[in-house]
């Protein structure tokens, strides 16, 4: 996402998701990925409080590595249906989809939504086919936050 528009916004909108997860005292993870592969950088855990730090080396650009992410959310997911395996699992995927991979859907997301932030004035729709591809649901980043978004 080299827009730092676009980038502020999935920020602001990770920022939010905590906050809720918070409030409904729901497990949560996040991993992070760009232009140096993907990481995670919290949970899965209850978030107690939200820490800037785990956003702010994420930028813009380099490359999407939307394969690593996925990746390492699917190993996650494995871990974790294997600690509950009743509890159900919700994967986001926030994207401007700016790849040429199209990796499989993760087997244990139970879930899966795809935030769409894919708003140059050529759009590519690989978010649109990952979403499709996958069975999963698919909006745009400005249908989350109309005012915020272009």
């Amino acid at each position: 996402m080299l827009s730092h528009e676009r980038l502020a916004l999935a920020k602001g909108l990770i920022v939010a998701y905590f906050d809720q997860a918070a409030r409904d005292r729901v497990e949560t993870a996040l991993i992070c990925f760009g232009g140096n592969g993907a990481a995670r950088r919290f949970g899965p855990a209850v978030p107690r409080w939200w820490n800037a730090r785990w956003l702010e080396p994420v930028d813009g650009g380099g490359g999407t590595p939307l394969a690593d992410g996925i990746a390492a959310a699917a190993q996650l997911l494995a871990r974790d249906v294997r600690r509950t395996p009743d509890q159900q699992r919700w994967l986001w995927v926030l994207s401007d989809g700016r790849t040429r991979e199209l990796p499989p859907r993760p087997a244990h997301a139970d879930h899966v939504v795809f935030v769409d932030f894919d708003d140059a004035a050529v759009r590519i729709g690989q978010g649109l086919r990952l979403a499709d591809a996958w069975g999963a649901q698919w909006m745009t980043a400005a249908s989350l936050c109309p005012g915020l978004a272009g």
